[in-house]
């Protein structure tokens, strides 16, 4: 396994919008682990998605990606994937975050681990008031699940056969952590 770059968490830029498109073609493997029960955007639709992000950044607006940032490797500036964040729900302070890694070449290199670390970081940062994070997965990502475990993540609940991929049935799984447990961990950490 080659050594973990060194990552950051930005803003995508009008320079990126070329790879981002290339990262998210349909193509791309890490389609067939993130979320593979969702319809995916086709070719043409992912460049009118690219083209409007386009216009927006010669506007001048700078989060395009709203609740997203990309995941670069810091030395040669290069996409490695995307950190996301949604409202679960408002009223009781849970966010659902989640991570997707396009670039395989990166793959088994402790990126996603790193970046997850981050994006709690800054997610619970950002948001004082937050009470908890979820990430949920299915049960064929086994990566995705090991990952949550390792950032300390409980599994909470499992929806048995509640996803469908390559006609065939999986579970949905997810996970949570408290931001106390969060604090917690990172202070032993450090």
């Amino acid at each position: 396994m080659a050594e973990s770059p060194n990552i950051i968490l930005r803003e995508l830029k009008l320079k990126d919008l070329e790879d981002y498109l290339y990262w998210n073609h349909p193509s791309r493997e890490f389609h067939k682990y993130n979320g593979p029960y969702y319809k995916k955007l086709s070719e043409s639709d992912l460049q009118e998605y690219i083209e409007d992000i386009k216009e927006r950044l010669l506007q001048g607006e700078k989060n395009v990606l709203k609740n997203k940032k990309v995941i670069v490797n810091k030395e040669i500036d290069e996409i490695i994937g995307q950190v996301n964040w949604y409202w679960k729900s408002v009223e009781t302070l849970w966010m659902e975050i989640g991570i997707v890694i396009f670039n395989e070449n990166y793959w088994g290199n402790n990126i996603g681990s790193k970046a997850l670390s981050m994006w709690n970081d800054e997610i619970f940062s950002v948001n004082p008031k937050l009470v908890r994070l979820g990430l949920s997965t299915w049960s064929g990502n086994k990566r995705m699940m090991k990952l949550a475990e390792k950032l300390g993540f409980k599994k909470e609940a499992v929806y048995r056969k509640a996803r469908i991929v390559n006609e065939q049935y999986y579970d949905s799984i997810s996970y949570g952590i408290l931001k106390e447990e969060w604090i917690t961990q990172k202070t032993n950490r450090e």
